[in-house]
């Protein structure tokens, strides 16, 4: 009985690629697109180099959309989780347990200031 090879790094990569959830990249694209383009339009017009100043406003914008989106927000949930407890997510907290509670004592009066009257 012969052992199956491992998977190569290509077929690993592929194969991940093809289990990612491109429809979110798609719509951060194209908001990113949208955003750009009104942005320019409303800067500089269809004036001279509309098409370089538009590429340029949409990687910027991508990129920092794909970053929030894709990363930072997915990565605030993450640690949330595990490193801060089910409890800080919302999750319902079990009661405070009641402790026996102590003898008051008698007060005194109110407190006076020695500095003032």
């Amino acid at each position: 009985m012969a052992r199956p090879t491992p998977p190569t790094r290509s077929q690993s990569l592929r194969r991940r690629l093809a289990a990612y959830n491109w429809r979110r990249v798609g719509v951060l694209a194209t908001i990113s697109f949208v955003l750009s383009a009104s942005l320019v339009l409303y800067l500089f017009g269809f004036g001279d180099r509309f098409v370089g100043r538009l590429a340029g406003a949409f990687f910027i914008g991508f990129c920092l959309l794909s970053v929030t989106f894709l990363a930072v927000i997915p990565f605030i949930g993450w640690a949330s989780t595990h490193w801060f407890g089910k409890s800080w997510l919302g999750a319902p907290t079990p009661a405070p347990a009641r402790r026996a509670s102590q003898p008051t004592r008698q007060s005194a009066g109110p407190r006076r200031s020695p500095i003032l009257p």
